[in-house]
Formats: C-alpha cells, structure tokens, sequence
C-alpha cells in the first residue's frame, strides 16, 4: 500500500510512466529507502488505474515503443490528501521509510501537514529514546569459540552502541531543527491564526 502513496505523491508533482517513476526512485528518490522493481510499479498503476486513482494517455514514441504517461484523477488526489491527514503512527525503528514517505509525501501538501507529521514522530522519539541510558551489552562474555575475543568482542559491540547514539542523537536533532523551520513557516502563512 506504501507504493501506492509513492505513486500517487509523485504524480501529484507531475505526470509519469512507469519507467520514469522508477527512473526516479532510482536516483533522487533513493533516499527514501523504498526500492521497488519496475514490474512491481506497473502492477500498481495498474490497480490505480482499476480503483479509479490514475489514469493515462499513451504518449507515440518513435523508434521506441510508445509510454502510458499517468496522471492523478479526482479520486486519487482525495485518496492522496486523505492519507496525507490520517493519523500518523511512528514505528519502533528510527527513519523507518513509512516516516519518509509520510513526511515527503504527505508534507509536501503543506506546511500544516509536514509539521503534525514531524511533531508526531519527535515526540515519539523523545519518549522512546533510551540508548544513552542503557549499557550496550552485559559486562562480561564467555567465548564460545576459539576465534573469538571477549575484550575485543566487547569494544566492538560498545562502538556499534555508540554509532546507534549517535544516529539517533543526530535524529532528533534534525526533528527539532526541521519542527522549528515548519513552524516558521506556518506562522508566515496569511491563513495562519
């Protein structure tokens, strides 16, 4: 269903074939960390097409096979604007794509949207942040096997422990940066009251 919101909030910024969503997921929507394969997307333009969300003009190419270009219909872009201001629901795991997608797809709706998405996701994290308080392993390892160290063992395991602080640390940092910048924005809106 999350490739659907992907098609839909790409095609709400402009009209696609297939092959150019994947082109895109490819390079600049690589972030996202939601890979797809081509027949994948075209398996869900087609059940867009059949529920009414897409539709498409065959575009005549020459020297190659003609394109079906898609665009959004009326229903598409009240189903995308719908899940855009559903509730959102954060995962356990830090920059789980579904917070991406949301955010991307649903903030780029507007200003209002991207910060309940980001206030929503921050406070989760805050909340549920206990890397800093919790040791990463217990003290002592008993090798179980000749190959292994368990004083090496050990740091190894604290630098994994402190690069999952770190990430996280920076995570929320760039929640609350990026909280601040919306909420600057949706103060600046002319229908901000």
């Amino acid at each position: 269903m999350h490739l659907d919101y992907v098609i839909l909030g790409a095609l709400a910024l402009r009209r696609l074939s297939g092959y150019d969503l994947r082109g895109w997921m490819d390079r600049s929507g690589r972030y996202l960390g939601y890979g797809v394969q081509l027949p994948q997307i075209y398996r869900r333009l087609s059940k867009l097409v059949e529920r009414g969300w897409v539709d498409f003009e065959v575009d005549p190419r020459e020297g190659r096979p003609d394109a079906k270009v898609y665009r959004l219909t009326e229903e598409g872009r009240a189903a995308l604007v719908e899940w855009a201001r559903s509730p959102f629901e954060p995962s356990p795991r830090p920059m789980d794509p579904d917070f991406k997608l949301r955010f991307i797809f649903g903030g780029q709706l507007g200003p209002e949207i991207a910060l309940d998405i980001v206030r929503t996701e921050l406070e989760y994290r805050l909340q549920h942040d206990v890397t800093a308080a919790t040791p990463p392993f217990p003290a002592e390892y008993e090798a179980q096997i000749p190959e292994l160290d368990p004083i090496w063992a050990r740091e190894v395991h604290v630098m994994a422990h402190e690069h999952g602080y770190a990430f996280s640390a920076s995570y929320i940092a760039w929640l609350q940066l990026t909280k601040a910048r919306l909420e600057r924005a949706v103060e600046g809106r002319p229908d901000a009251g």
